[in-house]
C-alpha cells in the first residue's frame, strides 16, 4: 500500500505512522463493509437467510472501526500540529469513514428487507435489481482499489459508474410504482422500492469515497 505523504527524508515520523495506521484501518473496515453488501446480496436475490442474521454482528465491527478512526483523526489533528496536507488527509478520513459506515447501515437494511420479504413469491423484477446491486458492489471495490493506490483518476471515475446505477434506480422505480391490478398485498413492491432506494444511496456513498480519495490526492474538490 502506498503511504500518502511518505518520504524517507522526512523527519516527522509519529504523523506519517500515524497516517499509515488510518489508512490500514480504513481498509480493514471497508472490506468489512465489502463482506456486508455482498451478505446483503446474497440474502435478498438468493433468499439466504443465514446471510441475513449475519448482518448485525458485522454492522457492530463496521461502528467500532468509524468510532475508533474518527477519535483517532480528532486526536492526531489536535495534539500532533499537523501540517496543512496532513489536516487534509485527516479531515477526508473522518468524511471517508462516515460514507462506508453509512453503507454499512444500508447493507443491513437490505438484510432486514430480505427477512420481510421472504414469505412471498420472488418478484419478476429482482433479476433486474441484483444487477444494479452488482453494479454498486463494483463501485465500492472501485472506490477501496483506489483507496489503497492513492489513485486520484480512478477516484474521479467512479462518479460516472454512478450515472448507470441513477438510471437503473429510475427505470425500476418506474416499473414498480406502475404496476397494476396487482393480486394480494402489495407489501413485497414496497420493500422493493426501499431496497433499489438503498442500493442508489450506496452507490452515492461509493463515489463519495472516490472525489474524497481525489481531494486527498490533489487538494481539490
Amino acid at each position: 500500500m502506498k503511504a500518502v505523504f511518505y518520504n524517507p527524508n522526512f523527519e516527522r515520523p509519529e504523523p506519517e505512522r500515524s497516517i499509515r495506521r488510518l489508512e490500514r484501518d480504513i481498509l480493514r473496515m471497508g472490506a468489512l463493509v465489502e463482506q456486508s453488501f455482498r451478505l446483503s446480496h446474497q440474502a435478498l436475490f438468493n433468499r439466504d437467510l443465514t446471510a441475513a442474521e449475519e448482518l448485525p454482528r458485522l454492522d457492530k465491527k463496521i461502528d467500532h472501526f468509524y468510532r475508533q478512526i474518527e477519535s483517532d483523526c480528532t486526536s492526531m489533528m489536535t495534539l500532533q500540529a499537523p501540517t496543512s496536507q496532513e489536516l487534509r488527509c485527516f479531515s477526508a478520513f473522518m468524511q471517508l469513514v462516515r460514507d462506508l459506515e453509512r453503507i454499512g447501515d444500508y447493507a443491513k437494511d437490505l438484510a432486514e428487507i430480505a427477512i420481510k420479504i421472504f414469505p412471498y413469491p420472488p418478484h419478476p423484477y429482482l433479476t433486474e435489481i441484483a444487477l444494479m446491486s452488482d453494479h454498486a458492489q463494483a463501485m465500492l471495490a472501485t472506490s477501496l482499489v483506489a483507496l489503497a493506490d492513492l489513485d486520484e483518476v480512478s477516484g474521479r471515475r467512479i462518479k460516472f459508474l454512478d450515472d448507470a446505477v441513477d438510471s437503473a434506480y429510475e427505470n425500476l422505480y418506474r416499473m414498480l410504482a406502475s404496476q397494476r391490478d396487482v393480486p394480494g398485498i402489495i407489501e413485497p413492491i414496497l420493500l422493493l422500492t426501499l431496497a433499489i432506494r438503498c442500493l442508489e444511496r450506496m452507490a452515492d456513498h461509493a463515489t463519495n469515497i472516490g472525489q474524497r480519495v481525489a481531494y486527498i490526492v490533489t487538494g481539490q474538490r
